[in-house]
């Protein structure tokens, strides 16, 4: 889908300044403990699944919603595991500049054929944990945490 209508109407208004968005991820495991990756249209990077809520969607739903959009996987959101600004503002080709506020949900499949299923990835699959590909820190971060039972994890504070 890409880019989300309200947010090009905010964009026609906006031109290219820094926006605060509201970004959602999905680490979705299969029964074999693999994991799900897209090879993104945009930098031609492998990572993680995710995307922008729409205005009421729950962030749930946003993760499900965004899985199965991208790569044609059915999936369930189990718990989140990370609530979290990304390090740095993301600049597009276009000159548009966001940084993101970023919750990541640990999902379990349930369905579907991992395909391209739109054109926001060049490729999608499933890898074992010992065998994925080149991945950002940040990707790498999200997974790691996923397989981590407990609360979600958040950058403490200075006085926590």
């Amino acid at each position: 889908m890409g880019t989300p209508d309200f947010i090009r109407e905010i964009r026609a208004k906006a031109g290219h300044q820094l926006l605060l968005l509201p970004g959602i991820s999905a680490v979705v495991f299969d029964d074999g403990g693999r994991v799900l990756l897209g090879r993104r249209a945009d930098n031609g990077r492998w990572s993680t699944v995710g995307g922008i809520p729409e205005p009421g969607e729950e962030p749930a739903e946003t993760a499900v919603r965004e899985v199965y959009e991208e790569t044609g996987v059915h999936c369930a959101a189990e718990r989140v595991v990370i609530v979290q600004a990304l390090p740095e503002p993301v600049t597009y080709p276009n000159g548009d500049r966001c940084h993101f506020l970023d919750i990541t949900f640990r999902c379990r499949a349930t369905g579907g054929e991992a395909r391209v299923n739109d054109d926001e990835s060049l490729e999608v699959g499933w890898f074992a944990l010992d065998a994925l590909p080149e991945l950002s820190e940040f990707a790498l971060f999200r997974i790691k945490q996923a397989l981590v039972d407990g609360p979600a994890w958040f950058r403490p504070t200075a006085e926590g």
